[in-house]
Protein backbone atom coordinates (compact mmCIF):
# COMPACT_ATOMS: atom_id res chain seq x y z
CA UNK A 1 0.00 0.00 0.00
CA UNK A 2 2.65 2.47 1.07
CA UNK A 3 4.61 1.57 -2.47
CA UNK A 4 1.61 2.52 -4.30
CA UNK A 5 0.84 6.04 -2.29
CA UNK A 6 4.19 6.57 -3.33
CA UNK A 7 4.24 5.35 -6.58
CA UNK A 8 0.93 7.96 -7.15
CA UNK A 9 2.59 10.57 -4.96
CA UNK A 10 5.41 10.84 -7.85
CA UNK A 11 2.80 10.08 -10.73
CA UNK A 12 0.92 13.57 -9.66
CA UNK A 13 4.35 15.30 -8.68
CA UNK A 14 5.55 14.61 -12.18
CA UNK A 15 2.84 15.73 -13.53
CA UNK A 16 2.41 19.16 -11.59
CA UNK A 17 6.03 19.06 -13.07
CA UNK A 18 5.22 18.67 -16.71
CA UNK A 19 2.01 21.46 -15.82
CA UNK A 20 4.49 23.62 -14.67
CA UNK A 21 6.98 23.65 -17.48
CA UNK A 22 4.19 23.80 -20.17
CA UNK A 23 2.75 27.07 -18.55
CA UNK A 24 6.17 28.67 -17.79
CA UNK A 25 7.53 27.60 -21.50
CA UNK A 26 10.29 30.40 -23.00
CA UNK A 27 9.52 31.45 -26.87
CA UNK A 28 12.85 32.48 -28.82
CA UNK A 29 12.11 34.46 -31.63
CA UNK A 30 14.43 36.48 -34.06
CA UNK A 31 13.62 40.66 -35.02
CA UNK A 32 14.92 41.51 -38.33
CA UNK A 33 15.69 44.69 -39.10
CA UNK A 34 17.76 46.06 -42.54
CA UNK A 35 18.68 49.01 -40.47
CA UNK A 36 21.46 49.05 -37.93
CA UNK A 37 21.30 48.69 -34.75
CA UNK A 38 22.88 52.56 -34.03
CA UNK A 39 19.86 53.69 -35.89
CA UNK A 40 16.64 55.31 -34.27
CA UNK A 41 14.72 52.48 -35.11
CA UNK A 42 17.45 50.00 -33.88
CA UNK A 43 17.25 51.61 -30.77
CA UNK A 44 13.41 51.27 -30.58
CA UNK A 45 14.06 47.77 -31.00
CA UNK A 46 16.27 47.09 -28.46
CA UNK A 47 13.86 48.97 -26.00
CA UNK A 48 10.91 46.83 -27.42
CA UNK A 49 12.86 43.67 -26.72
CA UNK A 50 14.32 44.76 -23.39
CA UNK A 51 11.04 45.23 -21.79
CA UNK A 52 9.36 42.39 -23.10
CA UNK A 53 11.34 40.29 -21.33
CA UNK A 54 10.91 41.81 -18.33
CA UNK A 55 7.09 41.99 -18.67
CA UNK A 56 6.78 38.38 -20.23
CA UNK A 57 9.00 36.87 -17.39
CA UNK A 58 11.62 36.08 -19.72
CA UNK A 59 9.33 33.61 -21.50
CA UNK A 60 9.68 35.87 -24.24
CA UNK A 61 13.38 36.02 -25.46
CA UNK A 62 13.79 38.44 -28.75
CA UNK A 63 17.23 38.67 -30.39
CA UNK A 64 17.76 41.48 -32.48
CA UNK A 65 19.15 40.73 -35.99
CA UNK A 66 20.09 43.94 -37.42
CA UNK A 67 21.43 45.53 -40.52
CA UNK A 68 19.70 42.59 -42.88
CA UNK A 69 21.50 39.59 -40.48
CA UNK A 70 18.91 37.27 -41.36
CA UNK A 71 19.32 38.12 -45.42
CA UNK A 72 16.05 39.56 -45.66
CA UNK A 73 15.35 43.22 -47.22
CA UNK A 74 12.05 44.76 -45.85
CA UNK A 75 10.11 43.93 -48.79
CA UNK A 76 11.26 40.20 -47.94
CA UNK A 77 10.65 40.85 -44.67
CA UNK A 78 6.79 41.26 -44.97
CA UNK A 79 6.54 37.88 -46.81
CA UNK A 80 8.78 36.22 -44.44
CA UNK A 81 7.07 37.43 -40.73
CA UNK A 82 3.43 35.88 -42.73
CA UNK A 83 5.05 32.67 -43.75
CA UNK A 84 6.34 32.11 -40.52
CA UNK A 85 10.01 32.21 -41.47
CA UNK A 86 10.42 35.02 -39.20
CA UNK A 87 8.17 35.58 -36.05
CA UNK A 88 8.57 39.79 -35.98
CA UNK A 89 10.29 42.22 -38.06
CA UNK A 90 10.71 46.19 -37.98
CA UNK A 91 9.57 46.71 -41.52
CA UNK A 92 9.94 50.07 -43.74
CA UNK A 93 6.61 49.97 -45.59
CA UNK A 94 7.61 52.12 -48.00
CA UNK A 95 9.35 49.10 -49.76
CA UNK A 96 6.19 47.22 -50.00
CA UNK A 97 3.66 49.65 -52.07
CA UNK A 98 3.69 47.09 -54.62
CA UNK A 99 2.05 44.67 -52.54
CA UNK A 100 -0.57 47.18 -51.22
CA UNK A 101 -0.72 51.05 -52.40
CA UNK A 102 -2.31 51.68 -48.43
CA UNK A 103 1.59 51.25 -47.59
CA UNK A 104 2.20 54.77 -49.08
CA UNK A 105 0.05 57.24 -47.22
CA UNK A 106 2.49 57.89 -44.21
CA UNK A 107 5.07 58.36 -46.65
CA UNK A 108 3.61 61.50 -49.13
CA UNK A 109 5.65 63.92 -49.58
CA UNK A 110 5.05 67.23 -47.73
CA UNK A 111 1.82 66.31 -46.24
CA UNK A 112 2.29 65.76 -42.25
CA UNK A 113 4.83 68.52 -41.12
CA UNK A 114 5.49 69.22 -38.23
CA UNK A 115 5.99 65.84 -36.42
CA UNK A 116 2.56 66.49 -34.26
CA UNK A 117 0.86 65.89 -37.63
CA UNK A 118 2.37 62.87 -38.70
CA UNK A 119 1.58 60.95 -35.44
CA UNK A 120 -2.07 61.94 -35.81
CA UNK A 121 -2.16 61.06 -39.57
CA UNK A 122 -1.17 57.27 -38.12
CA UNK A 123 -3.92 57.12 -35.92
CA UNK A 124 -6.46 57.62 -38.43
CA UNK A 125 -5.11 55.31 -41.10
CA UNK A 126 -3.86 52.70 -38.20
CA UNK A 127 -6.85 50.26 -38.66
CA UNK A 128 -6.50 50.29 -42.58
CA UNK A 129 -3.24 49.19 -41.78
CA UNK A 130 -3.95 46.65 -39.61
CA UNK A 131 -6.51 45.26 -42.02
CA UNK A 132 -3.77 44.94 -44.54
CA UNK A 133 -1.66 43.18 -42.17
CA UNK A 134 -3.76 40.75 -41.08
CA UNK A 135 -4.86 39.99 -44.34
CA UNK A 136 -1.16 38.83 -45.34
CA UNK A 137 -0.74 36.95 -41.63
CA UNK A 138 0.84 39.60 -39.65
CA UNK A 139 -0.12 41.60 -36.45
CA UNK A 140 0.48 44.72 -36.38
CA UNK A 141 2.49 45.79 -33.30
CA UNK A 142 3.40 49.59 -33.47
CA UNK A 143 4.58 52.08 -35.42
CA UNK A 144 7.67 54.54 -34.75
CA UNK A 145 8.52 57.95 -36.71
CA UNK A 146 11.37 58.17 -38.62
CA UNK A 147 13.11 61.63 -38.23
CA UNK A 148 12.51 64.10 -41.33
CA UNK A 149 13.53 62.98 -44.69
CA UNK A 150 15.92 65.25 -46.31
CA UNK A 151 18.46 65.47 -48.65
CA UNK A 152 22.68 63.92 -48.07
CA UNK A 153 24.55 65.46 -51.42
CA UNK A 154 27.84 66.02 -52.72
CA UNK A 155 26.74 69.76 -53.12
CA UNK A 156 25.15 72.40 -51.78
CA UNK A 157 21.51 72.64 -53.34
CA UNK A 158 19.79 75.67 -53.73
CA UNK A 159 17.46 76.17 -56.40
CA UNK A 160 15.51 73.31 -59.15
CA UNK A 161 18.84 73.67 -61.40
CA UNK A 162 20.72 71.66 -58.59
CA UNK A 163 18.83 68.84 -58.86
CA UNK A 164 18.54 68.45 -62.06
CA UNK A 165 19.96 64.49 -63.55
CA UNK A 166 20.72 64.10 -59.77
CA UNK A 167 21.57 60.56 -59.00
CA UNK A 168 19.62 60.55 -55.76
CA UNK A 169 18.87 57.51 -53.85
CA UNK A 170 15.03 56.95 -52.98
CA UNK A 171 13.36 54.69 -50.98
CA UNK A 172 10.01 54.07 -52.17
CA UNK A 173 7.89 55.22 -55.42
CA UNK A 174 7.12 58.43 -53.80
CA UNK A 175 10.21 59.73 -53.46
CA UNK A 176 11.10 58.51 -57.11
CA UNK A 177 7.84 60.54 -58.68
CA UNK A 178 8.78 63.11 -56.78
CA UNK A 179 12.15 63.72 -58.17
CA UNK A 180 11.46 62.79 -61.26
CA UNK A 181 8.75 65.48 -61.13
CA UNK A 182 11.88 67.72 -60.68
CA UNK A 183 13.59 66.31 -62.80
CA UNK A 184 16.01 64.48 -61.17
CA UNK A 185 17.44 60.69 -61.87
CA UNK A 186 16.42 59.19 -59.33
CA UNK A 187 16.95 55.66 -58.15
CA UNK A 188 14.74 53.09 -55.91
CA UNK A 189 16.94 51.21 -53.50
CA UNK A 190 16.94 49.25 -50.46
CA UNK A 191 18.73 50.62 -47.90
CA UNK A 192 22.03 47.58 -47.76
CA UNK A 193 22.64 48.62 -50.97
CA UNK A 194 23.00 52.46 -50.47
CA UNK A 195 26.96 52.81 -49.02
CA UNK A 196 27.72 50.16 -51.77
CA UNK A 197 26.61 52.90 -54.69
CA UNK A 198 28.03 56.24 -53.07
CA UNK A 199 31.40 53.90 -52.62
CA UNK A 200 31.36 53.71 -56.35
CA UNK A 201 30.20 56.76 -57.31
CA UNK A 202 26.62 55.58 -58.32
CA UNK A 203 24.48 58.19 -56.04
CA UNK A 204 25.48 61.99 -55.66
CA UNK A 205 22.51 62.31 -53.12
CA UNK A 206 20.61 59.99 -50.93
CA UNK A 207 16.82 60.93 -50.03
CA UNK A 208 16.23 59.89 -46.09
CA UNK A 209 16.55 61.59 -42.45
CA UNK A 210 19.90 62.81 -41.20
CA UNK A 211 19.43 59.72 -38.46
CA UNK A 212 20.11 57.20 -41.41
CA UNK A 213 23.15 58.93 -42.68
CA UNK A 214 24.40 59.44 -39.29
CA UNK A 215 23.62 55.49 -38.56
CA UNK A 216 25.51 54.23 -41.47
CA UNK A 217 28.23 56.84 -41.73
CA UNK A 218 27.50 58.67 -44.92
CA UNK A 219 29.17 61.77 -44.39
CA UNK A 220 32.39 59.52 -45.54
CA UNK A 221 30.78 60.27 -48.49
CA UNK A 222 28.44 63.03 -48.24
CA UNK A 223 29.44 66.64 -47.40
CA UNK A 224 25.42 68.33 -46.95
CA UNK A 225 22.65 67.49 -45.30
CA UNK A 226 19.26 69.35 -46.88
CA UNK A 227 16.44 69.97 -43.79
CA UNK A 228 13.59 69.68 -46.46
CA UNK A 229 11.07 68.14 -44.24
CA UNK A 230 10.17 66.11 -47.17
CA UNK A 231 8.71 63.49 -44.78
CA UNK A 232 8.02 61.93 -41.55
CA UNK A 233 8.36 57.89 -42.76
CA UNK A 234 7.53 55.17 -40.54
CA UNK A 235 8.85 51.84 -39.50
CA UNK A 236 5.86 49.16 -38.59
CA UNK A 237 6.65 46.23 -36.21
CA UNK A 238 4.58 43.42 -36.80
CA UNK A 239 4.42 39.72 -35.80
CA UNK A 240 3.33 36.42 -37.49
CA UNK A 241 -0.08 36.70 -36.97
CA UNK A 242 -0.86 33.08 -36.06
CA UNK A 243 1.89 32.64 -33.50
CA UNK A 244 0.57 35.90 -31.79
CA UNK A 245 -2.98 34.34 -31.57
CA UNK A 246 -1.49 30.77 -30.33
CA UNK A 247 0.13 32.47 -27.29
CA UNK A 248 -1.40 32.59 -23.97
CA UNK A 249 -3.60 35.67 -23.04
CA UNK A 250 -1.18 36.86 -20.10
CA UNK A 251 1.38 36.97 -23.10
CA UNK A 252 -0.13 38.47 -26.10
CA UNK A 253 -1.48 40.86 -23.16
CA UNK A 254 2.69 41.86 -22.20
CA UNK A 255 3.18 42.13 -25.99
CA UNK A 256 0.39 44.65 -26.51
CA UNK A 257 1.33 46.71 -23.83
CA UNK A 258 4.49 46.97 -24.35
CA UNK A 259 4.39 47.71 -27.90
CA UNK A 260 2.18 50.38 -27.16
CA UNK A 261 5.10 51.74 -24.46
CA UNK A 262 7.29 51.29 -27.31
CA UNK A 263 5.26 53.39 -29.13
CA UNK A 264 4.87 56.15 -27.18
CA UNK A 265 8.58 56.21 -26.35
CA UNK A 266 9.55 56.19 -29.77
CA UNK A 267 7.40 59.38 -30.75
CA UNK A 268 8.42 60.95 -27.59
CA UNK A 269 11.88 60.96 -28.59
CA UNK A 270 12.17 61.62 -32.24
CA UNK A 271 11.87 65.49 -31.73
CA UNK A 272 15.23 65.45 -29.68
CA UNK A 273 16.65 62.71 -32.30
CA UNK A 274 17.27 64.97 -34.53
CA UNK A 275 19.16 67.46 -32.81
CA UNK A 276 21.30 64.83 -31.56
CA UNK A 277 21.87 63.83 -35.27
CA UNK A 278 22.61 67.47 -36.61
CA UNK A 279 25.14 67.84 -34.04
CA UNK A 280 26.41 63.78 -35.00
CA UNK A 281 26.42 64.83 -38.48
CA UNK A 282 28.40 68.35 -37.94
CA UNK A 283 31.16 66.79 -35.64
CA UNK A 284 31.71 64.53 -38.92
CA UNK A 285 32.24 67.43 -40.86
CA UNK A 286 28.78 67.76 -42.96
CA UNK A 287 27.53 71.21 -43.06
CA UNK A 288 23.73 71.45 -41.90
CA UNK A 289 21.15 73.19 -44.38
CA UNK A 290 18.66 74.25 -41.93
CA UNK A 291 14.68 74.31 -43.29
CA UNK A 292 14.76 78.60 -43.32
CA UNK A 293 17.73 78.52 -45.19
CA UNK A 294 16.49 76.92 -47.99
CA UNK A 295 15.39 79.06 -50.46
CA UNK A 296 11.61 79.33 -50.76
CA UNK A 297 11.45 78.90 -54.44
CA UNK A 298 13.12 75.37 -54.52
CA UNK A 299 10.80 74.30 -51.32
CA UNK A 300 7.61 75.55 -53.40
CA UNK A 301 8.58 74.10 -56.67
CA UNK A 302 9.59 70.46 -54.17
CA UNK A 303 5.93 70.34 -52.53
CA UNK A 304 3.86 71.44 -55.89
CA UNK A 305 6.23 68.21 -57.40
CA UNK A 306 4.79 66.12 -54.64
CA UNK A 307 1.51 67.28 -54.51
CA UNK A 308 1.12 65.10 -57.68
CA UNK A 309 2.24 62.30 -55.87
CA UNK A 310 -0.88 62.82 -53.60
CA UNK A 311 -3.53 63.13 -55.90
CA UNK A 312 -2.03 59.91 -58.20
CA UNK A 313 -1.89 57.67 -54.49
CA UNK A 314 -5.49 59.39 -53.72
CA UNK A 315 -7.09 58.44 -57.43
CA UNK A 316 -5.51 54.77 -57.04
CA UNK A 317 -6.41 53.56 -53.77
CA UNK A 318 -9.71 55.54 -53.87
CA UNK A 319 -12.37 56.25 -51.25
CA UNK A 320 -10.32 54.67 -48.21
CA UNK A 321 -7.43 57.41 -48.98
CA UNK A 322 -10.08 60.17 -49.72
CA UNK A 323 -11.45 59.39 -45.87
CA UNK A 324 -8.12 59.49 -44.27
CA UNK A 325 -6.95 62.90 -46.26
CA UNK A 326 -10.76 64.33 -45.61
CA UNK A 327 -10.26 63.16 -41.66
CA UNK A 328 -6.46 64.35 -42.08
CA UNK A 329 -6.87 67.68 -43.13
CA UNK A 330 -10.07 68.44 -40.77
CA UNK A 331 -7.21 67.13 -37.43
CA UNK A 332 -3.90 68.57 -38.65
CA UNK A 333 -2.32 70.90 -36.55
Amino acid sequence: MKRQVKILAGMLMFLFALQTMAIAETYKWDMANEYPATSFHGENDIFFVKELAQASDNQIQITNQFGGALGFKSKDQYDAVGDGAIIIADTYPGSLVGIEPMFLYPLLPFLADPIDNAKILWHIARPNMEKVLERDGSKLLYAAPWPPSGIWSKEKISSVDDVKNLKIRCADKAGIATFQNLGAAPIQLSWGDVVPQLSTGGLDAVLTSCDGGVASKFYEHLKYFHEINYSFPLQIVHMNLDTYESLPEELRKAIDEVAAKTEEFAWNRVVTKVAENFKKAQDNGVTIVHYNDIPEAFKQAAKEAGAVVAKDWEKQVGAEATKILKQFAAQKK
